[in-house]
C-alpha cells in the first residue's frame, strides 16, 4: 500500500526541521532577552500512517494525499512545553511574528478548557508550500496531566464508572491549573526581587 503522504512526506519533513530550526532560535532570542529559556521541551512528529488513516475514516475523508495534507491540519504536529504559563503565550507571540507562516486556526484550551479539564493552546498555521502545522503549546503540568489521561482513560473501554473517572480527572486538571497559577505568582514575585 502506498503511503498516504505520497511523494509529499520528504517536503512535510523539511517543513518539521525548517519549524524546529526556528523554534530554537526564537529559544535562544528568549533567553538572551529575559535571561532564561521558557521552554522545557519540544516533541515533534509527522502522524504516523495508520494514525491519518484513521482519521481520514473518523472524518469520513478519502484516504488520499490530498486528505492527509490539505483537508486534516496536523498531519505536521509540533508540541512545545512551556515552563511557566505566561511562556506559553509569549512564545505563542513570538510563533504569530514568524514570517511566511499564516494563522489558520487557534484554539485557546487554557483560557476555556475542554470538559474533561484538557488545557493547551493549540495553533494551526499554513507555511508557504500550502502544508499544515499544528503547534500546541503548554505548560509543564498540562503535559502531564494530558499525558496521565491520555494513558489511564484514551483507547479503553471505561465501564459504569466513567462519570466519576471523568470527574476526578477534571479534578485533577483544575488542581494542576491551580498550581501553574501559583507557580507563576511565585516566578514573577523573584522576578521583582530581582
Amino acid at each position: 500500500m502506498e503511503s498516504i503522504y505520497g511523494s509529499k512526506e520528504p517536503m512535510m519533513r523539511a517543513i518539521l526541521d525548517r519549524l524546529l530550526q526556528q523554534i530554537e532560535k526564537i529559544r535562544k532570542n528568549l533567553e538572551v532577552q529575559v535571561g532564561m529559556d521558557p521552554v522545557d521541551h519540544v516533541l515533534s512528529r509527522i502522524k504516523n500512517e495508520e494514525s491519518m488513516r484513521e482519521k481520514c475514516r473518523r472524518k469520513n475523508l478519502p484516504e488520499t494525499v490530498e486528505s492527509a495534507t490539505q483537508r486534516i491540519y496536523d498531519a505536521i504536529g509540533i508540541r512545545v512545553v512551556c515552563s511557566f504559563l505566561n511562556d506559553v503565550y509569549l512564545f505563542r507571540k513570538r510563533i504569530m511574528e514568524l514570517p511566511d507562516i499564516r494563522i489558520v486556526e487557534e484554539k485557546d484550551y487554557i483560557r476555556k478548557a475542554k470538559p474533561n479539564g484538557y488545557r493547551s493552546l493549540h495553533m494551526i498555521l499554513q507555511v508557504p508550500e500550502g502544508f499544515y502545522v499544528e503547534i500546541q503549546l503548554r505548560t509543564i503540568s498540562m503535559d502531564t496531566w494530558a499525558a496521565l489521561e491520555h494513558q489511564l482513560k484514551y483507547k479503553k473501554e471505561l465501564g459504569g464508572s466513567a462519570a466519576l473517572i471523568v470527574e476526578e480527572l477534571r479534578r485533577c486538571a483544575n488542581e494542576l491549573a491551580s498550581t501553574d497559577v501559583s507557580m507563576q505568582t511565585i516566578r514573577d514575585m523573584i522576578m521583582e526581587e530581582r
